[in-house]
């Protein structure tokens, strides 16, 4: 076969669902791939579906299937992980009723609840979750405090997040001891981190917003298909 035919390794891999291409490539880095019997270490590898055997961690993968797209309100103690390290750990997959493979876009802490995108769109996925993009995060945290003016400068004022200056685009009172917080540059508990740097203990943290898709009336644990609208905006920003 032709090579032009052929695609690049976490390119077929995000095309069938697998993940996003980032993820991908790092599923690859990993050793948990294989094309025809052998572990392969690089991305770049041409493979095509028609030639070759492709396995990830030990299951095969077949070429591109129809593609779904969810929102869920993501319950506390839930993982954001396709791995399973124990039988006890509960991920967020697991309140799928569906038979294709499917991953989570991004992640939300264990102990954070709220919206959280699940797809089998690795293309979705990387445009949503690429840092280019800057896409809009919202949530509503819970604290043990009277949120009053200084707390919301010492919010506003960011904070260091793994070596990274970070600021919230927006920062609002919403009620005596609960504040709205918006951050575009997604850090690992970054909005956490923010609120515990003014001095907050977080009760509870829900994300409500990513970019133009909001939680709504979603209850815990259930999830809705994402219109085609909510699709198409990813896509054209």
């Amino acid at each position: 076969m032709n090579n032009n035919s052929k695609k690049r390794l976490s390119k077929a891999l995000a095309a069938a669902g697998v993940a996003s291409r980032r993820a991908c490539e790092q599923l690859i880095f990993d050793g948990r791939v294989s094309v025809n019997g052998e572990v392969t270490l690089v991305p770049q590898t041409l493979v095509s579906w028609e030639e070759d055997e492709i396995l990830v961690d030990g299951k095969p993968v077949s070429e591109e299937e129809s593609k779904v797209y969810f929102a869920i309100n993501k319950p506390k103690g839930y993982v954001c992980t396709n791995k399973r390290l124990s039988k006890r750990m509960k991920l967020v997959i697991d309140l799928f009723d569906e038979d294709r493979r499917l991953f989570t876009v991004g992640r939300l802490d264990k102990e954070t609840e709220g919206l959280i995108l699940v797809t089998n769109d690795g293309h979705f996925a990387q445009k949503l979750i690429h840092p280019s993009q800057n896409i809009q995060k919202e949530y509503v945290a819970k604290t043990d405090r009277e949120i009053n003016p200084q707390i919301l400068e010492k919010i506003s004022n960011g904070t260091v997040v793994e070596g990274v200056f970070v600021k919230p685009t927006k920062v609002e009172k919403v009620r005596k001891g609960t504040v709205k917080v918006t951050v575009s540059e997604g850090k690992k508990h970054e909005v956490r981190m923010l609120l515990e740097n003014a001095g907050l203990n977080v009760q509870n943290l829900k994300r409500i917003r990513i970019g133009h898709i909001t939680l709504g009336d979603i209850a815990v644990g259930n999830y809705r298909n994402l219109s085609q609208s909510e699709i198409e905006g990813v896509f054209n920003s």
